[in-house]
Parts: structure tokens; C-alpha cells; sequence
């Protein structure tokens, strides 16, 4: 028996693969799906079934593709329907694979057709539990994804608390949990950065599970919930049907451009330029209007969150060799539309003589220093939680997460100093600032973090945010 979690840190994201006797299988297929057949060829297996615990909302999944590949059957839950051929599991169903049994144990709460797959080893014990996004490491599934006609959250969560309690919680303490996901992503709200556990242990740790009355439950999942990022419920319509093959994405976007031909495409189509360089090098030196998201953060997420059109032409400038990379990153949340590169990277604009913007990037002791002399509009992007459990008390919560909602009490005239947690979210917020006419925008480099260490004085209470003043 094999069993190997293959996650993937930007989406916070796990897919298995299990292996027995020859045959093998793969849970929750990212939209690459080269990786699980070379692992299946190595092994000299045959890829038998593709298990989906759901209908992902946060990332495109490659299943179609893969069953095309390798001529598995596709596998979802009780209630699901597809636009491909699939095989719709019964409650308690079970399917082979080698030597091992996997019945489907049909969760709704998180989607209607949410389903656990649990494993059960050579001799007949249950080994573990692939949850998806039922149960988390430290938490459980939003409830807030398929609300339809009258069902609403709150009737999703008393879903979610019957499926936990008479489905998972009477396993053996000794079942490990193998959850979808991991800290970072936002189909849950208070993830552990551990990526499985026992489900003892989880019983024991897991505040949605100790809970004592379905409605304690209710209450405690549905508090504090953000709203979900916009491209959540394209990315779970796009995995309800076919999509684009990886390969024809590779072919549009892997279109290397000399600096006139980037700048022709982008007046004609008007596609975003998207910059995927390290904010700090981003700020020196970048193509007017280019948005900044960083390569090296979460890209993926903040790209869903912010570009409200998956159809969206996208150009990119990205660091040498980094291009396929990028577009890889981008298919995986529905982004097919990338229509080509910068060849030879920002070097190459600037070589060709072509104008260049900048980003003023100021240390958190300039920052103080500025605070300090004069009375300064400074933007928290941070998220809400973040902002009400330690700010400065004179910044303002603007986050991120809801840029294109706050940007028009922005007055194109003033001065804005930005920072988040670490410096990577307070770049993407200036870049776009900066596209949208705000020329004077100010980055805190190290964010929050290097600002601690200063002298401004902080709270470290919650209360709402600040009103805008321009």
C-alpha cells in the first residue's frame, strides 16, 4: 500500500495518490496532471479511478483530463450531475483498488454532493479518511458555498454537523485525517498549518468538533466568516463541466514578445500586465500600469481575488524561466487567457529604452519618522481579523481582499502609505493603486512585522474600522 499526499503550497492544496497491486488512484487532481501519471508509470500502475470529494470552488481540477488520459472513471458523491462522464457514488458504496477498499461516506454540509472517502488497508481496518473540504486540520468547511433557493448557511452548517457526527466522529481514534487543504486557503477560516492528524486527536483539538449541541456549531462555524473570494463559484461551475486542455493554454500563452510587440498587444487588447517579480524588485522599476503580484506569495488566490474576469487577456513579466510556471499557476484558478510574455524579462524594456515606473518603498523607521512629523493617511490592507486583533491606531482597514470596493473613496490627489503583514499584499495594493491614477502611493517595506519594532503606538483591541478621509 502506497498513500502519498502531494501538496501544493500556493493553493494550500492536497492531492493523493494510492497505489496497490498495480492499480492506483488519485484524489482531488490539481489541472497538471503530468505528475500523477509519471507517478503511476513509474510504478508500473494503472490509474483505476479519480476520487473528487466535491466540487472545488478555489482551484480547477484536472480530473477530465486525467481520465483522458489514463481512462479512469471519474468518481463523485450522492447528488452530484456533470457535464462528463462520471460515476455518481451511492452512500457506502466501495471500490477497489488493489487490495484495498475505499467506500464513499456521502458528507453534505460544505456542498450538497460533499463527500469522504474512507480507506480501508489489506486487512480489513479502516487506515484513514480523504475528508476534502468536510474536515480540516483544525477546522471544517465553509458553509457558505452552496446556498440555493431557501437552503441557506445556517441550514448548510446543520448539514455539516449531522455529516461530521454520524459519519466521521464514530471512527477510530486512530484514523488519520487527510483534508484538502491547508492553512491559507480560504474554504476554511482557522486552519492548522498541519496538513493530516488522527482523528483522535482532531476530537480532542478541533473547536467544530467538541461541539456540543448542533446549534453551539452553527454558531461557531458561521462566526467571523469572510466572503468568498469572486472566482470561487466560477472555478466550482468550471469543474462541473469541460475545460481547456493545459496544453492549448501553454501554446497561447508561451508567446515570447520583443518590447514593441508586448506594448502593440497590450494597447490592442488592452490585457493586464501582470508582474510576478519580487515586490521589492517590482518597486524600482516596472512597466507603467503593470500589476504586481509576487510569484513567490500566494499568486494564485490573490490573482482569483482581484481579477474579477476569468477571460481576462493577460501579458506577463515575469523573472527568466519563470513563464511556464506562471501560467501553470494561473490555469489552475480558470486564468486560460494569457496571450504572452515579456522575452528576456523587464531587462529587455529597459534596454529598449522604454518608460519606466517606480513604487517608493520606505523602511518602517521612515515610516515612524513620517507619522511622527506630519498627519499621514496610512492604509491597513491587511484582512479584518488581522487589523482587529493588533493595528496602529491611527491607520485605516482597507483590505485587500476588497480593492475594487474601496477604491473609489480614494482621492487621486493624496498621499498613501500602505502596508500588510510582511510587504507582499501592500505592493499589490499600490500597483493597482498606482494603475488606477493614484500616483502617490508609499510602500512600508516588512509591513506590520518591521513595524512593531518602532515606537508607534498600537491597540490591541477589536473595533470597527475607521471611516476614509481624503
Amino acid at each position: 500500500m502506497k498513500i502519498e499526499q502531494i501538496y501544493t503550497g500556493c493553493l494550500a492544496e492536497a492531492a493523493y495518490y494510492i497505489e496497490s497491486n498495480g492499480e492506483a488512484a488519485i484524489i482531488d487532481p490539481l489541472r497538471e496532471v503530468s505528475t500523477y501519471l509519471k507517478k503511476a508509470e513509474k510504478a508500473g500502475a494503472k490509474i483505476k479511478y479519480i476520487f473528487e470529494t466535491h466540487f472545488h470552488a478555489d482551484f480547477v481540477s484536472g480530473h477530465v483530463d486525467l481520465a483522458e488520459k489514463s481512462g479512469a472513471d471519474i468518481i463523485y458523491g450522492p447528488t452530484a450531475k456533470t457535464e462528463f462522464k462520471s460515476h455518481i457514488a451511492k452512500d457506502g458504496e466501495q471500490f477497489k483498488i488493489g487490495a484495498l477498499t475505499v467506500t464513499a461516506l456521502h458528507t453534505p454540509g460544505h456542498t450538497l454532493e460533499s463527500t469522504t472517502y474512507l480507506l480501508t488497508d489489506e486487512n480489513g481496518k479502516d487506515y484513514c479518511i480523504f475528508s476534502g473540504d468536510t474536515l480540516f486540520i483544525g477546522d471544517v468547511g465553509r458553509p457558505d458555498l452552496a446556498q440555493k433557493g431557501s437552503l441557506t448557511m445556517e441550514d448548510l452548517a446543520g448539514m455539516l454537523y449531522d455529516s461530521l457526527n454520524d459519519k466521521i466522529k464514530p471512527l477510530a481514534d486512530d484514523v488519520i485525517v487527510y483534508p484538502a487543504h491547508g492553512a491559507g486557503s480560504a474554504c476554511g477560516k482557522s486552519m492548522s498549518k498541519e496538513t493530516f492528524d488522527t482523528l483522535g486527536h482532531q476530537k480532542e483539538v478541533n473547536y467544530a468538533l467538541k461541539a456540543e449541541t448542533k446549534e453551539q456549531f452553527i454558531t461557531e462555524v458561521t462566526d467571523g466568516m469572510m466572503p468568498p473570494p469572486q472566482y470561487f463559484a466560477k472555478n466550482a461551475a468550471m469543474n462541473k463541466g469541460s475545460v481547456e486542455s493545459i496544453n492549448e493554454v501553454y501554446e497561447k500563452g508561451l508567446n515570447a514578445l520583443t518590447p514593441q510587440q508586448f506594448e502593440d498587444l497590450a494597447n490592442q487588447t488592452g490585457a493586464i500586465m501582470l508582474d510576478t517579480r519580487d515586490p521589492q524588485v517590482f518597486a524600482k522599476g516596472f512597466i507603467p500600469n503593470a500589476v504586481n503580484i509576487g510569484l513567490n506569495g500566494q499568486f494564485a488566490p490573490w490573482v482569483g481575488a482581484l481579477i474579477t474576469d476569468l477571460q481576462q487577456p493577460i501579458l506577463l513579466i515575469t523573472d527568466q524561466g519563470k513563464e511556464q510556471e506562471t501560467i501553470t499557476r494561473l490555469t489552475r484558478v480558470g486564468y486560460d487567457s494569457t496571450i504572452g510574455y515579456l522575452d528576456g524579462g523587464f531587462e529587455r524594456w529597459t534596454d529598449a529604452g522604454k518608460e519606466i515606473d517606480t513604487i517608493e518603498s520606505i523602511s518602517a523607521d521612515a515610516f515612524e519618522q513620517a507619522a511622527q512629523e506630519n498627519e499621514i493617511i496610512a492604509l491597513d490592507v491587511r484582512k479584518p481579523g488581522e487589523y482587529e486583533s493588533e493595528h496602529l491606531d491611527f491607520t485605516l482597514s482597507r483590505p485587500l481582499d476588497f480593492i475594487n470596493e474601496w477604491t473609489g473613496e480614494i482621492n487621486p490627489k493624496s498621499t498613501y502609505y500602505i502596508h500588510c503583514a510582511g510587504g507582499y499584499r501592500s505592493m499589490i495594493a499600490a500597483s493597482i493603486l498606482k494603475s488606477r491614477g493614484v500616483e502617490n502611493v508609499i510602500d512600508v517595506a516588512g509591513g506590520y512585522g518591521a513595524i512593531k519594532n518602532t515606537g508607534l503606538k498600537r491597540t490591541d483591541f477589536s473595533c470597527p474600522s475607521k471611516a476614509m478621509k481624503v
